[in-house]
């Protein structure tokens, strides 16, 4: 017989009759060990005790390689606050107002600068460029021609449409002596452009004023236009008419120098010199102009000698006192336009210098101007010294304009006494005659151009007598006379028009008195607008006026130009001082290689022996 056992296993029972005693004995025993329980395999163990206990791992496996089971966790949490953190800054970002990144303020001389500039283009004569950005403007005298060629172009002298090639081309060689030397912040200043506009505006017409193509002229225009009256008669002219120059009809003579003008020459020579350096990287062009400049210089050599100046217009309104100063002033640039040393050796001769009025001292000497141009020749020729110093046999003369330099910023200094101020502090450097700030605007710049010099020299001054002083106090003397100019006054008024809150508002000037939107006037029928009360309806931005007397006072009326008409050389001096003191002064403000890119190295000359000594 057969049964199971509890566990499902096979068990054979007998029949309790035929069991001996050891039998159910031994029966017995099997039975208690079959009902003992047997061990639970692994599925039981799980089923009765839940999952089991595990060790915690110390590396976690990501395939390819094992990390360190604290550094995955550190990682997956720093990524995790990182991810946190950049969405709550995106949308913090989103939600807050933007501010635009305001620029640095422009400073006084910068913004000064952007306005004076535009006086220039308010001054064009003839068809002016599409761009001109002076509204009120238009084209003008397009029929400026005699026999021997057409005039249009250049620019109108003043506040009447006259053309004097004279102080024109003294204003277009300052505005290149300062783009030479301070390009750099008339870029930072986003006028290098314009500026260099402005001088080829210039430059061109003075190529038509005589035969430039030429070796060799006989005559050159000096003057377009007139303002004389010839016997008491009236004569519609530029001067006796008050109309726009876009309605002038009446005749417009050109005046011709022959066989004169030397001083003319020679300042024309400058003006297209330092231009054709200016335009350096524009190969044709400016051998155009060192060509037209050569012409122009050999042409008042040749009649220095015997020179006698011609009665002409010109000289009535800008009557040039020697002549010898241009030749120098001329024959500078032209050296450093050519590198040619035959030009160096003419300007550093001690019998031209003394004939230029170098050694004269004098109640004008150091007085900068359209007349004079002895202190920028003397400054220009100190600027080789400094840089190059070319030595024997140029060394005496050099170092002789150099100390004379040094004793015109003496004369600039208020503890040198030579020129009286004003009580607001304007120096009075043509002694209290009209128009002052012409010569205070032209001596800041030399002022400021000389500091950068002896600043680019590692010279830290300059000697004035036993005393000596710092380059900076150059640059507060310069900086006084502008501040003055700009409305640091008694009055509290700049003398630029447009800059500033108060200006003069009644200017000497024919385009800016007369509305575009008039008839045309005619000749005496512009005196309305000429004595009207009334505030200009034009604005002629950036235009220096005449400015104050020796008492500071000024009159703001149109009739009276000793007050308040502007002109191109008192403007161009003052372009030259604005953009010298404008922008941050730091070491190496000035472009030291431009002046000298055509002068070749200079070899000292062996000096000759000395003389022998006899008993």
């Amino acid at each position: 017989m057969y049964g199971r056992d509890p566990w499902g296993g096979p068990l054979e029972i007998n029949a309790a009759d035929s069991l001996t005693d050891d039998d159910r004995s031994r029966n017995l025993q099997e039975l208690d060990r079959a009902t003992l329980p047997r061990p639970l395999d692994a599925t039981q163990q799980g089923w009765l005790l839940g999952p089991p206990v595990r060790k915690k791992k110390k590396y976690v496996d990501l395939g390819c390689i094992l990390v360190s089971r604290k550094i995955f966790l550190w990682t997956l949490g720093i990524v995790l606050v990182t991810a946190f953190l950049a969405g709550s800054i995106t949308v913090i970002v989103r939600h807050v107002p933007h501010h635009k990144h305001v620029k640095p303020q422009k400073d006084n001389y910068t913004l000064a600068l952007n306005k004076t500039l535009m006086f220039f283009n308010a001054q064009k004569s003839g068809k002016l460029p599409k761009h001109n950005n002076v509204s009120w403007r238009g084209d003008s005298c397009m029929k400026d021609k005699d026999s021997e060629g057409i005039v249009v172009g250049g620019y109108y002298d003043a506040g009447d449409a006259i053309k004097f090639s004279f102080p024109m081309s003294y204003a277009m060689t300052m505005l290149s002596w300062s783009v030479i030397e301070y390009s750099a912040k008339y870029e930072a200043a986003g006028e290098l452009d314009h500026v260099k506009e402005l001088i080829k505006w210039g430059s061109d017409y003075f190529l038509k004023t005589f035969n430039s193509s030429a070796d060799i002229i006989f005559n050159m225009v000096d003057q377009v236009g007139s303002g004389r009256t010839s016997g008491g008669s009236v004569v519609h002219n530029d001067h006796y008419c008050w109309t726009r120059p876009e309605d002038i009809v009446y005749d417009r003579p050109v005046h011709r120098c022959y066989g004169g003008c030397s001083d003319l020459a020679a300042e024309m020579t400058a003006a297209l010199a330092s231009a054709s350096i200016v335009f350096k990287d524009n190969r044709d062009y400016s051998k155009k102009l060192v060509h037209g400049a050569k012409t122009l210089f050999t042409y008042a050599n040749a009649i220095k000698e015997t020179y006698s100046k011609p009665y002409k217009e010109s000289s009535e309104f800008y009557k040039s006192s020697l002549f010898w100063d241009e030749l120098l002033w001329g024959g500078t640039w032209l050296y450093y336009a050519t590198g040619n040393i035959t030009y160096l050796d003419q300007v550093t001769n001690r019998d031209m210098a003394r004939r230029a009025g170098a050694f004269w001292g004098g109640p004008y000497y150091g007085v900068p101007s359209w007349d004079n141009k002895l202190p920028g020749a003397q400054l220009l020729l100190t600027r080789l010294r400094l840089f190059i110093s070319p030595g024997y046999p140029y060394e005496d003369i050099l170092s002789t304009f150099h100390n004379q330099t040094g004793v015109v910023m003496c004369s600039y200094l208020p503890y040198y006494k030579k020129f009286k101020r004003t009580k607001g502090g304007l120096i009075m450097l043509n002694h209290g005659d009209p128009q002052p700030l012409q010569y205070a605007a032209n001596a800041a710049f030399l002022a400021a151009l000389f500091s950068d010099y002896l600043d680019a020299a590692d010279t830290p001054g300059w000697y004035c007598g036993p005393k000596f002083y710092s380059t900076e106090i150059l640059r507060d003397f310069a900086r006084s006379q502008i501040d003055y100019i700009l409305g640091n006054n008694p009055r509290k008024m700049s003398y630029v028009v447009g800059f500033g809150q108060r200006y003069p508002k009644h200017v000497h000037h024919r385009g800016a008195s007369i509305p575009k939107s008039v008839k045309k006037e005619s000749c005496t029928g512009g005196w309305k607008w000429r004595d009207t009360k009334k505030n200009d309806p034009n604005t002629i931005v950036g235009a220096m006026v005449a400015g104050p007397d020796k008492h500071d006072g000024f009159h703001d009326l149109r009739t009276n130009y000793n007050y308040t008409e502007p002109t191109l050389a008192g403007n161009a001096g003052l372009v030259a001082a604005l953009v010298a003191l404008s922008g941050e002064r730091r070491l190496g403000a000035i472009d030291k290689n431009s002046m000298f890119s055509a002068v070749p190295p200079l070899t000292p000359a062996t000096p000759p022996p000395p003389a022998p000594w006899t008993p």
